[in-house]
């Protein structure tokens, strides 16, 4: 056994942890974050997705180990004294869900796709972001118009920032 230390959403977390323990596994058995899905254990879904140290990461193909002394943001840490993230707001006002398994995981990745490429997105380059991402409800979408309304919206903001 291993002892792990991170920060998740903001809180210093430890745990002991089987050195092949993956960080999906120990978010949802040791520290109850059951909103990161493993959806097919081939890393190819996404629906695991959280942000390690800034950037989405595959929770499901991370050992628990490599993100010990690394800051965890799950899709329980994103809303922020109890009022959702611009991006969970829109995909709840666009209808950018139907079941719900993918939605954490689509949330993250459009939460990184923006921190990573800014606000300025086409229909084009969402989709193609999201090709890490599985959902086998939709037809994507109302989950790139979501995405779409929430990039708008976040340059709305920055630029009232400003």
């Amino acid at each position: 056994m291993t002892t792990v230390s991170m920060t998740v959403n903001g809180k210093n977390i430890s745990g002991e942890v089987e050195d092949r323990t993956l960080l999906s596994t120990f978010l949802r058995e040791n520290q109850g974050l059951t909103g990161t899905h493993v959806g097919c254990d081939t890393s190819q879904c996404g629906a695991c997705l959280v942000h390690m140290d800034g950037k989405a990461i595959k929770s499901c193909s991370t050992l628990a180990v490599q993100a010990s002394g690394s800051a965890v943001t799950t899709i329980e840490g994103v809303s922020q004294d109890g009022q959702l993230h611009i991006m969970q707001k829109a995909f709840k006002e666009n209808h950018g869900l139907q079941c719900g398994f993918c939605t954490p995981g689509m949330i993250m990745s459009a939460i990184d796709m923006i921190n990573r490429l800014g606000t300025d997105l086409d229909e084009k380059t969402i989709r193609h972001e999201l090709e890490g991402n599985i959902c086998r409800c939709t037809g994507y979408h109302n989950i790139v118009k979501a995405i779409k309304a929430a990039a708008d919206e976040m340059a709305e903001v920055l630029e009232a920032a400003e």
